[in-house]
């Protein structure tokens, strides 16, 4: 699997470059998340589940 290189971080994460953030990066029909502490381990998925799971955190509906 190739990592992407252009990794951006969250704007919910403040100021500076702390290693306080979760940061994301796209490929092509793939998005790629990972918490900067930790930048060598990262999740990988489609829009879709991740639309879902994020409806699902902000409303606490399936």
């Amino acid at each position: 699997m190739t990592t992407p290189d252009n990794w951006q971080k969250s704007s919910f994460s403040g100021f500076g470059d702390g290693n306080d953030c979760v940061e994301l990066a796209t490929t092509p029909d793939t998005i790629h998340l990972r918490e900067s502490d930790t930048p060598a381990t990262h999740l990988t998925t489609t829009p879709t589940p991740l639309a879902q799971l994020l409806h699902y955190i902000k409303t606490g509906a399936v």
